[in-house]
Order: structure tokens, then sequence, then C-alpha cells
């Protein structure tokens, strides 16, 4: 199945939660879409669908289909230490994500196509994979040629980026430093990880 390219909205109300950013639309509709929206938010999950819609709505947050996410999830539980919330580290990791975070891109989407397109380096030598796993010292830019894109300018310019703990941003040169691996406590992301590694167990 290829990657969902439709309204963010759906995706959201099916969570019940903005896992996009603000969102007006979920406000005026709280409840699952569909024919059978109302229905389907009164009705009882089971817990193995609680632990599936947990793990779906990590990888809509983070834009990875099923092969990687089993992969980043078994690379958790390799490395030792709590298997959740290393799972949640290695996609903030994620050189899309790190895009995103420093506020090169609006959305996740958007930085995985700036990634893609060659827009980006990783210590000056451009890499276009966007699932490339940074590691502390490495610096992310944007390429001499992409750094008067409008879409990168535009996003730049606006007020959504924020100061994360692990991230320093040099907006002269357009560069930004990943310091260090993330604390969980430091992820805003609401994702309990715990469901994830149950589902994953069974």
């Amino acid at each position: 199945m290829g990657r969902y390219i439709g309204p963010k909205t759906k995706i959201a109300r099916k969570f019940g939660e903005s896992i996009f950013g603000t969102d007006k639309s979920l406000d005026k509709k709280n409840y699952p879409p569909g024919q059978h929206g109302l229905a389907r938010k009164r009705k009882k999950v089971s817990e193995y669908g609680t632990q599936l819609a947990e793990k779906q709505k990590a990888k809509a947050i983070y834009g990875v289909q099923e092969k990687q996410f089993r992969k980043t999830f078994e690379e958790a539980a390799r490395i030792g230490g709590i298997t959740g919330e290393n799972l949640v580290k290695l996609l903030e990791c994620r050189l899309d994500n790190v895009v995103y975070r420093l506020g090169i891109a609006p959305t996740r989407a958007a930085a995985r196509q700036l990634v893609s397109h060659r827009h980006i380096t990783v210590n000056s030598n451009v890499v276009n994979i966007a699932s490339y796993s940074l590691k502390p010292g490495d610096t992310v830019g944007v390429r001499e040629k992409s750094k008067s894109l409008e879409a990168i300018q535009d996003s730049l310019g606006g007020n959504r980026r924020s100061r994360f703990a692990w991230l320093e941003w040099d907006g002269a040169q357009m560069t930004g430093k990943f310091l260090q691996n993330p604390d969980r406590a430091d992820i805003p992301e609401n994702i309990n990880e715990q469901l994830i590694v149950e589902l994953y167990s069974k």
C-alpha cells in the first residue's frame, strides 16, 4: 500500500486529536470520519484495537510506512534500554523529522520532499534519504543553491519553529546542529509507546 496523500484532517479525526498541528475542522467534527463516525466513537475498542491504533498514530505522525516502522522497532529493541522510548527517539533522529523540527519545512511531508529533491545537506554532503539517521554532532543545512527557495524562506520566516534542547539553529548560515539524542520527556508527541511494544510482543 502506498503512502497516504489525502486530507490530513481525516487522519486526525480517526485518532481524535490534532496529530498534525492546529486543525479547525477537527474542532467542529471531533469524531471518526465516515457515515458511521459517531457510532464508532461510542463503540468499545478491544485491547488489540487500542494497541493497533497507537501504532497507526505513530506511523501517521512521522510519515513512516509499516516495513520501515517495523525495522525501526527491531533496532529499538536491539540497542538495549526501554524499547518504547528508544523507538520514539529513533524516529526523532530521522533526517526528515529534524528538517521539520528546525523549521526548514512546515510539515514532515514537506521536509521529506525537500530531502528527496536534494535540497538538504548533512555535514555539507547532499543526502536524499529521508530515513537517514542523524548522530550527535551532525550538521543539517540547506544546499547553497536552494537557500532562496520560496517554500524554505516562507517556512523559516514563520513562527512555527520551536526550540528543542537537542537542536541548535544558525539562521545566518541556514544550518542546524544535531547536538544529542533527545530524551523522551523532551519529545512533545502524544504517543503511548508502551502500547506499541505490547502489540509487537504478541
